[in-house]
């Protein structure tokens, strides 16, 4: 290899061959090059008079020089050789240099030389232990048999190992944060009397990606039932601990039996006490299968998406207030029909929401997939987050939260009966509630005692309201495969309470015994105004 050729033309060179000579070349001929001169001279002169070989032996970094299309070596530095040891010159590099061959370092020698670009390898552990970025540049020659490829390693062992223990660390953070955060979700979903549910949370694929969603189902008695889905504004540890008291608030708010929109207000004003820094988004909503319908508020979360019987999709987008944590705002309550056979999805941005598309576009999409989706709600759940093609390594977390309200026949439809009568008149009202209730439940074949507890309540229930409430009075027994629940509605918003009345006392006993022999009760105020009082019993196991 004429090695005159290319120390000739590697960085730096012609600048100091060219003030050398200016040094030694008198005026009259300081204008000839001094590299013909080299090559028409004793070649091996000429390479002792150029310092090349000097300065790539001083150079701290790894050099090795190649030519030719087998990259045979035509120098290695010092530093290389205390690296790797000395190798002989002219031997293919594939032979005489497999560390590089191990680094996969010669399809980029190949690519160099015939691309006379320069190609950089970053970070790569050696043999040796340590790590170096690789860098090769080409080097002219005149023909194929002389160009080369020179390769320059850097050590970067120290930027490697911080790298490594900065990565190990956020690993650790990320890895505590998905702890925490699924520590925080439900471990296992309350199962509700009429409806099938199914939830999935699967955390983003980096540190900052493990956010603050969050889902619940919470029976609210009296055969309703409430779900919640949330998304924390923030990432990491704090959005997880944040997402954890919101979600404790909205059990214990939802056990007031709340409408929709109250319990949000009152989530908005403790999420500025929690961190006034941070906001979230919720949607909390109600599902009563006496009226069909899902009753919800939205504080700026995406739209709940339902599909009926008929595979039809729709978007209750309306009413959406502002996230909580924003203060101010007064929220209010929507509904959408939730019948028989029909399905329902709640869930967090990161299963629509992509950098390249509209947020639209990626809920239209949802609700394509959503479409042709049937099965359990469990297998639904498992196919929109495959069509929304979400990965292990997916830059955001999802939380998805599918309900279904099945529609049943044969025998298990004898198991969710309903009967209804209005409470007119006046003291007759009472003995003809019994009446009905006596009827019902025998017609339902219950056991004697429950029929007796059934009756006995439904008289208290009835009592309490045609002396506290005012009409329109309903009586309503409704039974499911679990619970008989009993209850009763009237025109005055005043909430009952259990007290605990005197001997002397000739009221104030109703609710204490319907407290006494029922498994539960409770009262909420009714949309259109006056209030619902309730109790249910628990069947026995088939």
């Amino acid at each position: 290899m004429n090695f005159t050729r290319w120390s000739a033309r590697l960085p730096g060179t012609q600048r100091r061959a060219a003030a050398r000579t200016e040094q030694t070349v008198p005026p009259d001929r300081r204008s000839e090059s001094p590299v013909p001169a080299a090559r028409a001279g004793h070649p091996a002169s000429a390479v002792d008079g150029l310092p090349t070989r000097e300065v790539l032996d001083r150079v701290p970094a790894l050099v090795a020089l190649v030519h030719g299309p087998e990259h045979r070596l035509a120098h290695v530095n010092a530093a290389y050789a205390a690296a790797f040891g000395p190798r002989a010159p002219g031997t293919p590099a594939r032979e005489v240099l497999p560390e590089l061959a191990e680094l996969g370092l010669l399809p980029l020698l190949d690519q160099v030389l015939r691309s006379g670009r320069s190609r950089t390898l970053k970070s790569r552990k050696a043999v040796d232990g340590r790590s170096y970025t690789f860098t090769c540049a080409p080097v002219t020659g005149h023909g194929d048999s002389d160009a080369g490829v020179l390769v320059f390693a850097t050590d970067v062992t120290d930027h490697a190992e911080a790298a490594e223990r900065l990565r190990a660390s956020e690993r650790t953070q990320r890895q505590t944060a998905v702890t925490l955060q699924r520590s925080l979700l439900p471990q296992d979903l309350e199962e509700p009397d009429d409806l099938r549910v199914a939830a999935t949370y699967q955390p983003g694929g980096t540190e900052a990606a493990v956010g603050g969603d969050w889902y619940d189902v919470i029976t609210l008695g009296g055969g309703r039932t409430a779900l919640v889905i949330g998304d924390v504004m923030g990432r990491g540890v704090r959005a997880a601990a944040v997402m954890g008291q919101l979600r404790t608030a909205v059990r214990a708010y939802a056990r007031l039996d709340l409408p929709p929109h109250e319990v949000l207000q009152l989530l908005d004003g403790l999420a500025v006490e929690i961190d006034a820094n941070q906001i979230a988004t919720c949607v909390y909503a109600v599902h009563d299968p006496n009226e069909g319908r899902l009753v919800y508020a939205s504080a700026g979360h995406l739209p709940i998406l339902v599909r009926d019987e008929n595979g039809e999709v729709l978007r209750a987008d309306e009413p959406t207030g502002p996230p909580l944590g924003t203060g101010g705002w007064v929220h209010s309550s929507g509904s959408v029909p939730l019948g028989p056979g029909a399905t329902a999805v709640l869930y967090t941005d990161g299963l629509v929401e992509r950098r390249d598309q509209d947020l639209d576009e990626g809920i239209a999409a949802l609700a394509r997939a959503l479409s042709g989706a049937t099965g359990t709600p469990q297998v639904v759940c498992d196919r929109l987050v495959r069509s929304a093609g979400v990965t292990a390594d997916h830059d955001d977390d999802v939380a998805v939260l599918v309900l279904q309200h099945p529609a049943r026949t044969g025998p298990a439809a004898d198991l969710f009966r309903n009967a209804a009568l209005d409470l007119l008149g006046g003291v007759e009202a009472a003995p003809r509630a019994r009446a009905f209730a006596s009827g019902v439940l025998t017609s339902w074949r219950f056991p004697t005692e429950l029929h007796d507890l059934g009756v006995l309540a439904t008289s208290e229930l009835v009592a309490n309201s045609l002396q506290h409430g005012t009409p329109p009075m309903r009586l309503r027994l409704r039974r499911t495969d679990r619970r008989l629940i009993i209850e009763v509605t009237d025109g005055d918003d005043h909430l009952p309470r259990r007290r605990r009345a005197e001997p002397a006392d000739e009221s104030g006993r109703g609710i204490d015994i319907v407290a006494t022999i029922a498994s539960g009760w409770g009262s909420r105020r009714t949309p259109g105004g006056g209030k619902a009082v309730w109790c249910e019993f628990l069947l026995a196991k088939r």
